[in-house]
């Protein structure tokens, strides 16, 4: 750590942007949820080094990425993405058909469906008019 060729798995979370606090960047690597070269991690003080490949949920997306640099501060996002090479595969198009449709789309605010409404709803889903 005083040399500067590794930092903490949670710093380094923290510096690149993966993680909103270093407190969640930790809570993820205490969980288990973070695989560094292939294996799981299981102390947020665990070590990054330069080429280490790590790999991670946030969400609904894998993120797979190569340390490139470990960085001194979190910075803006240009210095926070140059810290990083990002393997992970592209995320997946809406159009996909192994996508789940979104159930029934809803104006922001308009509340749940009537009664009357959610009939008219299941007659035009079944082609009825």
């Amino acid at each position: 750590m005083a040399d500067g060729t590794s930092l903490r798995l949670d710093k380094w979370l923290w510096f690149a942007r993966f993680f909103k606090s270093r407190s969640l960047a930790a809570e993820a690597c205490r969980g288990h949820k973070v695989r560094l070269n292939g294996g799981h991690v299981a102390k947020a003080a665990a070590t990054v080094k330069v080429g280490d490949i790590l790999t991670f949920a946030r969400g609904e997306r894998l993120f797979t990425v190569k340390v490139l640099e470990l960085g001194v501060r979190r910075g803006p996002a240009p210095e926070a993405q140059a810290l990083y090479e990002d393997l992970s595969p592209p995320p997946p198009k809406r159009d996909d058909p192994d996508i789940p449709a979104p159930v029934a789309a809803r104006d922001a605010g308009t509340g749940r469906p009537t009664k009357a409404e959610r009939r008219a709803m299941d007659r035009l889903r079944a082609g009825d008019d």
